[in-house]
């Protein structure tokens, strides 16, 4: 096995203590107006957004540095149509046979349902899909440890890297969800890990009335 190559580190920024104290309010108070949104307007945002929050997606940490992920953007109005079919079916079975009455319970007060009409209103869907297993340059394979964990950083900083650009977006996660692999040609060393709608909100978008966590609930100190 080859020695491992390091370089110097470069792009990292110091900033005194009181810059630092803004820089860390500010970003917390802009990730704070983020509400998830289930109502879009058809407006269409450039590809060019989309490639820089995914670009910022792939700027996660991942296990040994695999990047197992791939993320599957897709605008084409027939693809989302055929997207919201498959994942309403699935929907259909869960709230009417797979889901517990404690799930279901748990999201009333968020007024959800099977029908996913934003699948295609919203300009993008973004399908984050988690890479088991990986090919090296001679064919044979390689296990991708913490995927899935890998996956789940990279999905958060898309999800940020969206409202950062002013953008709302919505996480849909339809089970089970293999019908995106065949939709978005996707092989088989991959899973759906997560469906993000992305865009614009609707100009009457409203959002349920919930409150997050204070800090204290959500934090300890030793």
């Amino acid at each position: 096995m080859d020695a491992p190559r390091f370089v110097p580190l470069a792009g990292w920024r110091e900033y005194p203590p009181d810059e630092m104290k803004r820089r860390a309010q500010s970003f917390a108070d802009e990730l704070h107006r983020r509400r998830t949104v289930r109502e879009f307007s058809a407006r269409p945002v450039p590809r060019e957004v989309i490639e820089s929050c995914v670009r910022a997606a792939g700027s996660a940490p991942s296990g040994a540095n695999l990047q197992p992920w791939h993320f599957c953007a897709v605008s084409d109005q027939e693809v989302k149509r055929r997207i919201r079919a498959a994942a309403e079916k699935e929907e259909r079975d869960f709230y009417e046979h797979r889901a517990p009455q404690e799930w279901l319970d748990a999201l009333a007060p968020l007024g959800t349902d099977s029908s996913k009409p934003f699948l295609e209103i919203a300009p993008w869907l973004i399908v984050c899909f988690v890479q088991l297993w990986g090919l090296l340059p001679d064919g044979r394979k390689v296990k991708h440890y913490y995927a899935q964990e890998s996956a789940g950083l990279a999905t958060g900083m898309l999800i940020a890297a969206l409202h950062h650009a002013g953008l709302v977006a919505l996480t849909h996660t339809p089970s089970p969800m293999g019908f995106l692999n065949e939709i978005c040609e996707r092989p088989e060393n991959e899973r759906a890990f997560i469906l993000l709608v992305a865009g614009y909100p609707a100009d009457d978008a409203r959002v349920p009335d919930i409150q997050r966590k204070p800090l204290s609930e959500i934090t300890s100190f030793k």
